[in-house]
């Protein structure tokens, strides 16, 4: 018997396609290939992992080792899975893709259709709405609804003069539109777009972001959600870049420049609670809430946005929280880089 492990970084793509049979694009394909051995950091010694290329796969992630630690891991690829007695898989993050593919190559160890439909209508970002709408204390920020026509978006426009269309199943940098003042026909066309596939799309308020950051729990699907620690990261163009490696009172201590620690800590508890009981007898595994710190109005102080949305896989958050913090004291980046292929670095601040 054992426990699968896999990095399907495609996952977004893939549950807003919502098909069995879905062709990630080239990129997700290489990221997939290139960094498929990243669940070595968090899995068991007598686990499996699933890549592409065993020996590639072997090779990074002792390059990793020799800066993180960590002990030796047992990769295969897709031809061994049938030969494997599994039991649990833990992927990045389930949907219909993963699940027709899995059984194709013998994994019976997998959710129902109807168990992948329920995790995809928690995956959308209504949700996110809803449970931003649970965080409003002294101190936070957030305003967000649904809308699917072009109207109830111009209202939107008009009071806030400034917004942020979001699809409601989407990737990391794609899926979202800044629209000011008024949209032009390719704008329009997008939205009308998004509405037929999607049903809606998200529109929230343009704010002065400051800085990005998260927070990353476990839904053990009973009820019960474990905070896991703060995530510290970088986009560039809404596409992750990179993560912070540091103990999570550094981290704390850099959030509390901006806001109270005890606003942090009452966020925390409320996600716990609400999501305990949204995620229970649906979902178990790791998740992930972006937050965000937003300059006021008049620039002279902050606000904590709780709730930008709710990544219901696992995060580079997870990943980074994975590596531990460094005796010598130095924090660590943790940089996703692309060359020919992609490459993970973790490096001094």
């Amino acid at each position: 018997m054992a426990k699968l492990y896999v990095f399907n970084p495609e996952h977004d793509l893939a549950l807003a396609a919502n098909l069995s049979n879905f062709t990630a694009p080239h990129a997700g394909r290489q990221l997939r290939h290139d960094l498929g051995y990243l669940p070595a950091l968090w899995a068991g010694d007598d686990d499996l992992i699933l890549v592409d290329d065993v020996e590639t796969a072997v090779r990074a992630y002792g390059r990793l080792r020799a800066k993180v630690g960590g002990t030796p891991k047992k990769f295969i690829n897709a031809s061994q899975l049938a030969n494997e007695d599994i039991t649990d898989v833990e992927p990045w993050g389930w949907d219909l893709a993963l699940r027709a593919f899995l059984k194709r190559k013998g994994v019976d160890a997998v959710p129902t259709e109807q168990q992948i439909e329920v995790i995809r209508d928690l995956s959308h970002r209504k949700h996110a709405i809803d449970l931003l709408r649970q965080l409003q204390l002294p101190g936070t920020i957030g305003d967000s609804c649904c809308a699917d026509t072009i109207f109830e978006i111009r209202d939107e426009l008009k009071r806030h003069g400034k917004v942020v269309v979001k699809a409601p199943w989407s990737s990391s940098g794609r899926g979202v539109r800044f629209l000011t003042v008024a949209f032009d026909e390719y704008q329009e066309r997008w939205i009308k777009n998004i509405v037929k596939s999607q049903g809606c799309v998200v529109v929230e308020p343009y704010y002065n972001k400051v800085k990005d950051f998260g927070m990353e729990f476990m839904s053990d699907g009973n009820g019960q959600v474990t905070y896991l620690g703060l995530s510290l990261f970088h986009t560039k163009n809404g596409a992750y870049t990179g993560n912070l490696i540091a103990t999570e009172e550094d981290k704390q201590e850099l959030i509390s420049n901006y806001i109270p620690a005890g606003l942090l800590a009452d966020v925390r508890e409320k996600i716990c609670q609400y999501m305990g009981e949204k995620l229970k007898d649906k979902y178990r595994g790791p998740f992930g809430v972006d937050m965000m710190l937003v300059s006021t109005a008049d620039k002279d102080g902050f606000l904590l946005h709780p709730c930008v949305e709710i990544n219901l896989r696992r995060t580079m958050g997870h990943v980074a929280l994975a590596i531990r913090p460094f005796a010598d004291g130095f924090t660590r980046v943790m940089r996703i880089e692309y060359t020919d292929k992609y490459k993970m670095h973790v490096v001094k601040r």
